[in-house]
């Protein structure tokens, strides 16, 4: 019998949590949702409008059919980063995490090949926690966040994101790390090297932060996952090293905590897999796509293939770490979560 072959990073915005957002105006003070037709699109506390936000986010068609042409059973889907609202006063943000939940929970529930990771506001690490206890509650697989937790500033590691981490780590939540869009570099504003460079700079300065905080080691039961392969920390982690070395002891070993991640293949490169795969060894890679962006994978099998690497190694990235990593629904051969039927708060 064939293994069930599972993509790790993937986006998903109900449509209905657009469509709906106005009986809900009253709740979200600092948010509107902007339309012009069939295009939606976000602003938070009076600023900027995100960027129009994709179709293909919202239609669950397309993507079952392009995961049927790809061969990929089951989809690990995240919200958009856009939408997660960490700039919003921290009781509003929590409304607002709970609203996208809900319409998540609501989106996929009769959805068996997605399972959903909750958004929580981090913004407020207690009000994070108290997120993500109910998310897990009601069944999510996991959490995805993002690098910047005030929404154009923040660091992972400040202590007032203890409480969120002492709450995943107790429950031994999957956390998937994605990068912001905005990446606080005025030379990123061509060639669309935001993209192309600004996202891996992003996480990788957000994650050396983590290690040499020593977070990774302190809460050792969560599993932390990073998008992109880890951007640039597989490649630099020996200067990392280098650097602690010579602090003296000022800092945790980056070593060791970079032995707790995980990582996805979003690298586009066979050569670059192969070395991710040998670099973390086994059982830290899963298949990943990034779908539906441009930006991702559109065929994110081939990049495994072209890697050749053992049946072993090859069986746990395309799906058995995924199902070890993350909590898969309960209504899906082999989940462990008998919670997702549950209701989420409104």
């Amino acid at each position: 019998m064939r293994e069930m072959i599972i993509d790790v990073h993937a986006h998903y915005l109900p449509r209905a949590a657009l469509e709906q957002f106005a009986a809900s105006q009253e709740r979200f003070p600092s948010v509107k949702v902007l339309r012009d037709g069939d295009t939606f699109r976000l602003a938070f506390m009076g600023g900027e409008p995100t960027r129009p936000i994709s179709p293909k986010l919202q239609d669950l068609d397309d993507r079952r059919q392009w995961m049927d042409k790809n061969g990929i059973d089951h989809q690990l889907v995240g919200g958009w980063l856009d939408s997660f609202g960490y700039e919003l006063p921290p009781q509003e943000g929590a409304q607002w995490s709970r609203y996208l939940n809900r319409h998540m929970l609501e989106g996929l529930t009769r959805e068996q090949r997605f399972t959903a990771l909750a958004t929580v506001p981090l913004q407020d690490g207690a009000l994070a926690a108290e997120v993500l206890g109910e998310a897990w509650d009601q069944g999510f697989g996991g959490v995805m966040i993002g690098t910047l937790p005030q929404g154009f500033s923040g660091v992972l590691d400040s202590p007032q994101l203890d409480p969120f981490w002492e709450k995943a780590d107790a429950l031994g939540a999957a956390v998937f790390l994605h990068p912001m869009f905005v990446c606080g570099e005025p030379r990123l504003g061509d060639y669309d090297l935001v993209n192309g460079v600004g996202r891996l700079v992003d996480t990788s300065i957000a994650v050396a932060r983590l290690l040499y905080s020593g977070h990774l080691l302190k809460y050792s039961k969560l599993k932390l996952v990073l998008a992109h392969g880890g951007a640039m920390l597989p490649f630099m982690l020996g200067r990392l090293a280098r650097s602690h070395a010579i602090s003296h002891g000022k800092y945790a070993d980056p070593r060791k905590g970079f032995e707790a991640l995980y990582f996805d293949s979003v690298v586009f490169d066979s050569d670059v897999l192969r070395l991710l795969c040998d670099k973390t060894g086994d059982g830290k890679v899963m298949l990943g796509s990034d779908m539906p962006f441009p930006i991702g994978d559109p065929q994110p099998k081939e990049v495994v293939d072209g890697a050749y690497l053992g049946d072993v190694q090859r069986r746990a990235l395309l799906g058995q770490t995924a199902r070890r990593v993350f909590r898969l629904r309960a209504d899906l051969d082999g989940g462990n979560n008998n919670a997702w039927e549950k209701e989420a708060p409104r």
